[in-house]
């Protein structure tokens, strides 16, 4: 069956599996969104530990079933820290994501980057359309660590940039993108408040490296856990918030109520498009 074929079983299929599986995910991550990032691992029914330091992030990734590299920051100790986890996890064949946050901005961050898609075999890069066009060599704009701009061709960049790499890479936006080398497929869910709370792209990282643990199909896990992620912050939108704060909180109240028993009754027709 196509990943756009998905029927709300599907989905709750792959959130009772996480739930139950309850996967260790080793976090190499910004300290600007840490908290949020181990708290929706927590609430997708994932078990978060941010061993970060060189030594304790290589023994750590030794006992995950997934991590997750965000380059948000990069001192030179955690950069050395990424790189062992990464290799610790490619020893052991579990999933490693990255999440090149703010690449493209500065030449350090194209630089770390570079590094660990050299050193290190990922199994999702996860980055926002500005970041995908960046490690796709496509000119992108990005200010600090936000994408801005326009990018028609984010289909096609996200599907080159998976076929160079030999990943599942999701391109998150408007719309989401999630492309690999046969194809590429658009998320229709989320919310635009989700643009106005720092730190959900790196929860979104987080999610699919949450599904990728839990989940033998890293693909489909990538395309479950976009989708969750974004019905998630449609059901946030549902209740009352009164601004940004507000709705953070309503966000990870969501995410923990998108449980199998509600997954099930969801309506996802159109919510999958196979665009190339």
């Amino acid at each position: 069956m196509s990943v756009t074929d998905i029927a709300a079983a599907d989905l709750a299929d792959s959130v009772r599996t996480v739930r139950e599986a309850e996967p260790l995910v080793q976090h190499l991550t910004n300290t600007v969104t840490i908290n949020d990032v181990a708290n929706v691992t927590l609430h997708w029914g994932g078990l978060p530990v941010m061993a970060d330091s060189f030594g304790d992030a290589g023994e750590m990734a030794d006992l995950a079933r997934a991590v997750l590299i965000n380059i948000g920051q990069v001192p030179d100790g955690r950069v050395e820290a990424m790189h062992e986890a990464g290799r610790k996890a490619n020893e052991r064949g579990i999933p490693v994501v990255l999440d090149p946050v703010g690449v493209g901005s500065t030449p350090s961050r194209q630089a770390v980057a570079e590094s660990l898609l050299s050193e290190v075999d990922f199994t999702v890069i996860k980055g926002n359309y500005g970041e995908i066009a960046a490690l796709t060599g496509v000119e992108a704009e990005v200010k600090g660590v936000e994408s801005v701009g326009d990018y028609e061709e984010i289909e096609r960049t996200a599907r080159s940039l998976a076929e160079s790499t030999d990943t599942t890479v999701v391109a998150s936006g408007v719309d989401d993108v999630v492309a690999d080398e046969d194809g590429a497929v658009r998320v229709a869910a989320g919310h635009e408040m989700l643009g106005e709370v720092v730190g959900t792209g790196c929860m979104l990282g987080a999610t699919v490296a949450t599904f990728c643990a839990a989940l033998e199909d890293t693909h489909a896990a990538a395309v479950h856990g976009t989708l969750a992620f974004g019905i998630a912050g449609e059901r946030a939108a549902d209740l009352e918030y009164a601004g940004p704060g507000s709705y953070r909180t309503n966000f990870r109240d969501a995410v923990y109520g998108v449980t199998g028993d509600v997954a099930t009754g969801l309506d996802l027709e159109g919510r999958l498009e196979g665009v190339l």
